[in-house]
């Protein structure tokens, strides 16, 4: 039988990014770094943690990451502001009336004086973008354009408004049906059962196991028991709060006059409501009273600029952990997952190297 040839393996420089298997930090520059520190008169426990501060000569050290840290914060205040879900509503409703006025002007088979009526009512319409809204609410829209525009303005304020509560919500309700519109109505009803037993100290796993059975697709961070479920929704209705708190009053005004036109459905800013009451008495301790001061010029939506809000929060305990200032301060403080997600992943490695260097060196520094 022939032997079939076998390929030859071919080796060359790695290139995929740093060397897997380098070590950590180059233990003899360190060392000597540590060694003039001390030889300063800093203990070994403090030249240890200058060391870390101000890196090495191919390591970033805590005072780099810091800086990047408050330049990704002032990146996202100076390229946003707060006006996204205002403008996109603007925008339907103009799209939605160019339409409509055409439709009139080419109908020949439309009675004139209805015809006058309708131009009219278009004419005199308020010149507040929400104002606008609720009294077209139900006008007879001759133009099936027009029509659709001033649902998706409906439709897309009842998505922005979940997607501050519940992050991916904008998305996933694209095209939504009546039938899914009736799911989440369901799921905040039963939602707000739950986190109302549990404000009495009534609740059971057996009703939180119910509970994540039948509505758990729309929670995907899978919490395991209700405080891991409120931790979650907290965190996300308090950064919500937050850009409210930072909006103009204005904008606020729009806004409250806008919710009702959500999905069309009064309920669902019911629930909202409630939801957000339960979320506050249960977790006080979140900073519902802070705001940012927003000056780019990219529009944030509503649910979009609620994650800002969180990234803003997770940048500012970062910042403190960092800084390694409070008491009982440890690398291992450090939010490995939020720094990988706010910088990328380079800062996981930085973080790793540091670790792996304490750990080798604590015996011969002290």
């Amino acid at each position: 039988m022939t032997r079939r040839a076998q390929p030859r393996s071919r080796y060359g420089p790695y290139d995929g990014g740093p060397d897997p298997l380098a070590a950590p930090v180059d233990l003899a520059k360190a060392l000597d770094a540590i060694g003039q520190d001390v030889m300063a008169g800093y203990s070994p426990e403090r030249a240890m943690r200058e060391f870390l501060r101000r890196g090495g000569q191919d390591q970033r050290g805590l005072d780099d990451l810091a800086r990047r840290v408050a330049e990704r914060r002032r990146e996202l205040l100076q390229r946003h502001n707060l006006d996204g879900t205002l403008q996109e509503v603007r925008e339907l409703l103009e799209h939605a009336l160019l339409e409509e006025r055409k439709q009139l002007a080419r109908d020949v088979d439309m009675d004139d004086a209805d015809r006058a009526f309708r131009e009219m009512q278009l004419e005199n319409l308020p010149s507040s973008t929400a104002a606008a809204v609720n009294e077209l609410s139900t006008y007879d829209w001759s133009s099936r354009e027009a029509r659709e525009d001033f649902e998706r303005i409906k439709d897309l304020l009842g998505r922005e408004l979940l997607d501050q509560r519940f992050a991916g919500m904008k998305q996933a309700l694209e095209n939504a049906t009546d039938e899914d519109r009736a799911a989440i109505n369901e799921m905040l009803q039963d939602l707000n059962q739950l986190l109302e037993s549990h404000r009495r100290g009534e609740d059971t796993p057996e009703q939180f196991r119910e509970f994540m059975d039948k509505h758990g697709d729309y929670f995907p961070e899978n919490p395991q028991d209700v405080d891991e479920l409120l931790d979650s929704l907290a965190q996300r209705a308090a950064a919500a709060q937050r850009m409210r708190n930072s909006m103009t009053q204005e904008q606020r005004d729009q806004l409250d006059a806008l919710a009702s036109q959500a999905f069309g459905s009064p309920e669902l800013m019911q629930s909202l409501s409630q939801l957000d009451g339960n979320l506050q008495a249960l977790r006080p301790g979140e900073d519902w009273g802070g705001s940012e001061r927003f000056d780019g010029e990219a529009g944030l939506g509503l649910g979009d600029g609620t994650g800002v809000l969180q990234d803003l929060a997770d940048l500012d305990q970062l910042s403190e952990q960092l800084s390694q200032s409070y008491g009982g301060a440890r690398m291992d403080d450090l939010d490995l997952d939020k720094l990988s997600r706010q910088l990328g992943d380079e800062p996981r490695s930085t973080r790793a190297r540091c670790r792996s260097w304490r750990r080798r060196c604590a015996t011969p520094a002290t």
